[in-house]
């Protein structure tokens, strides 16, 4: 049963279920890792993260894979549960959100894997003990959305009294393409020596370098923002508790990531950019001190 007296009118009423409320609680989690990341805690598959700080017994101990292939494991679960949700789609009057939900992760993960093959350059691996809770993080959070959705279907829960899935097809939309289109400039910084298109303290292909153009020249990570973007999207298109959840909890831990890369404003962070940078929203929480030389930038 669900409550009569569900005070949020955009999101769907939540269903009695202790698997999504379990899965919504732990989604609210992502927050504390975006404030390690702040700190410079960086989660093993991170860009920032240094292999070298673990302890020679520990490494020994590892499987290591490619960069690529390590990203393959990590979003084909995911791309696979959404397209399997396609093919199950329910027949009935709700179809068009769980239809239009399942089609916008399906594409999203369908995405990654293309990128994975055909944009980003990868220069170093990845722990297989890293790669698999990644991906099994993905398959989990896209199968709970989609099931969520399932839910909300079957258990006939009321529509939200606020249509929002028409402004999250538009979010979406936006999402992905500004997120590839920055993607595709941090790829350019890799397959390109001239500096016109980015800074670099050297010419070895894996140093990290400061990214020019597009919004790049006002934030940090724009292609974070437009992820953020895009899990909005999701969100709206869903109108569940658990979508709601996942979106913030993803949220925070962008945000997070984004500050630690442009510093506290007195100590800079890994990457040397420049006075009025902000963390992902132009002009929001930009510093006024500039970061110091000699600091690094971007990896793929």
């Amino acid at each position: 049963m669900v409550s009569m007296a569900w005070p949020i009118i955009f999101v769907f009423p939540p269903p009695a279920s202790v698997f999504i409320t379990a899965m919504s609680a732990i989604s609210f989690t992502l927050a504390s890792a975006g404030i390690s990341e702040m700190r410079g805690k960086n989660m093993q598959y991170s860009k920032f993260w240094k292999n070298s700080n673990q302890p020679d017994s520990q490494k020994s101990k590892q499987i290591y894979i490619s960069g690529r292939r390590g990203m393959q494991i990590a979003y084909t679960p995911a791309f696979l549960a959404g397209l399997t949700s396609l093919v199950l789609f329910p027949r009935n009057d709700q179809k068009k959100r769980y239809l239009l939900l399942s089609s916008a992760l399906t594409i999203h993960f369908l995405k990654r894997l293309l990128e994975v093959q055909f944009v980003h350059k990868y220069s170093g691996g990845m722990a297989l003990d890293t790669a698999i809770p990644i991906s099994l993080s993905y398959f989990m959070s896209t199968a709970t959305m989609v099931y969520a959705q399932h839910l909300a279907i079957t258990l006939g829960l009321p529509e939200p009294p606020i249509d929002l899935k028409y402004p999250g097809i538009l979010l979406f939309l936006v999402g992905i393409s500004g997120n590839f289109y920055h993607h595709y400039l941090l790829s350019r910084m890799r397959s390109s020596s001239s500096s016109s298109t980015s800074t670099s303290k050297s010419n070895d292909d894996k140093d990290y370098k400061i990214p020019r153009g597009g919004l790049f020249e006002l934030v940090v990570c724009p292609h974070y923002l437009f992820e953020i973007i895009g899990f909005i999207g999701f969100a709206f298109i869903s109108q569940t508790f658990y979508a709601f959840a996942y979106m913030a909890g993803t949220t925070f831990y962008l945000t997070g990531i984004g500050a630690m890369l442009l510093g506290d404003g007195h100590a800079a962070g890994p990457l040397g950019f420049v006075v009025g940078h902000a963390p992902l929203i132009p002009l929001v929480s930009a510093h006024s001190a500039p970061a110091p030389l000699g600091v690094a930038a971007h990896q793929l």
